[in-house]
């Protein structure tokens, strides 16, 4: 099979990571076209040996196209992606426009294959939120293996979620504080190097969520098709160029030994087990990034729910984690182009 493929929003880091992956993951293309807002028309991006040159996104941009890769933003989102799963195509997009939206599947390949639409009509698929990704990545084998009753998830992400200009801003003050200068806020309501803060969005007068943490309860709740499982998350942007990390507390239904929470674990597809206790040598962002796996280490149980007395290896229903993940790559451009390949291969 070969398709007719476009990325909007091809010139930010999202874009640009999708069609590496594209070219990396040799998925079967006969015309890959490249879609950004008019300031970045003719804008060229290497790809399969050659240059694309990208395309100002345009009435009538979807027209020949099977598979496009939305990574343009919300408002962009709700204006193309109907109009162009109406006319056929199928339309994957990483904004949150449409993860809540029902009817709109909600996908980790890995996780919930299962809800993908029939192939050979055009839809609307969602990718979730990247955080979301990556707790789901470490935590699913685990709901399938005993239940998950609670969790307990706190989040250290990275300058490339919010994209390119954090990324910039984040090399910018870094190099401005090591020069001496004071600290400085370029791309954030907080001054970025060096230095740790709620998620950048917007935090609900009520509920004292921000929104990143209301996005991982809800979005979990529908991946899994299980509103029943409690979750409460608290989300932070950290110094780190790229990849995100979580520390992850989780409650099982039923109890299970800490030998076979790692059995599980290792059999994940997407899991990759990075837990030394003799060096403490764990996941961490730099081993993560450019990588297609979550890495999951700091294996232990909770001794807080361990009983009296009991060993560290004695079963139990509490289990401590800590995941990372690169957010552009499978938290992102790789989990898109994963949701492609089950579509049309």
């Amino acid at each position: 099979m070969s398709l007719s493929v476009a990325v909007v929003g091809a010139t930010g880091a999202v874009g640009r990571e999708m069609l590496a992956v594209l070219e990396q993951r040799k998925f079967p293309s006969a015309s890959v076209r490249a879609f950004a807002s008019p300031r970045s028309a003719g804008v060229k991006i290497p790809f399969r040996g050659g240059d694309l040159t990208v395309e100002p996104l345009a009435d009538g941009w979807h027209k020949g196209i099977d598979c496009a890769l939305l990574s343009a933003g919300s408002s962009i989102s709700k204006a193309v992606a109907p109009v162009a799963a109406e006319a056929g195509t199928v339309v994957i997009d990483n904004s949150s426009a449409f993860r809540m939206t029902d009817g709109v599947p909600l996908i980790i390949p890995e996780v919930n294959a299962d809800a993908l639409p029939a192939r050979g009509k055009g839809c609307i698929v969602a990718n979730p939120n990247c955080s979301t990704i990556i707790l789901l990545m470490g935590i699913t084998p685990l709901h399938r293996a005993f239940g998950v009753e609670r969790v307990v998830v706190s989040t250290y992400q990275a300058a490339s979620g919010a994209g390119a200009q954090a990324m910039a801003a984040l090399e910018a003050e870094t190099r401005e504080f090591v020069a001496g200068g004071p600290p400085r806020a370029i791309a954030f309501h907080e001054p970025y190097a060096f230095n740790l803060f709620c998620h950048n969005s917007t935090v609900d007068a009520m509920t004292g969520l921000n929104g990143e943490e209301q996005k991982m309860i809800d979005e979990t709740h529908k991946i899994w098709n299980d509103p029943a499982v409690r979750i409460t998350a608290t989300c932070v942007r950290v110094p780190v160029m790229r990849a995100h990390c979580e520390s992850v507390n989780v409650t099982l239904k039923n109890a299970a030994t800490l030998a076979q929470v790692r059995t599980s674990l290792t059999a994940f597809r997407g899991v990759s087990i990075v837990d030394d206790r003799l060096t403490n040598r764990f996941p961490t962002p730099q081993k993560a990034s450019g990588g297609d796996d979550v890495l999951v280490g700091r294996l232990r149980a909770d001794p807080s729910q361990l009983a009296p007395g009991a060993s560290p290896e004695s079963a139990t229903r509490g289990f401590d984690l800590f995941l990372a993940g690169d957010q552009l790559r499978k938290g992102a451009a790789l989990n898109a182009v994963q949701i492609a390949e089950r579509m049309f291969l």
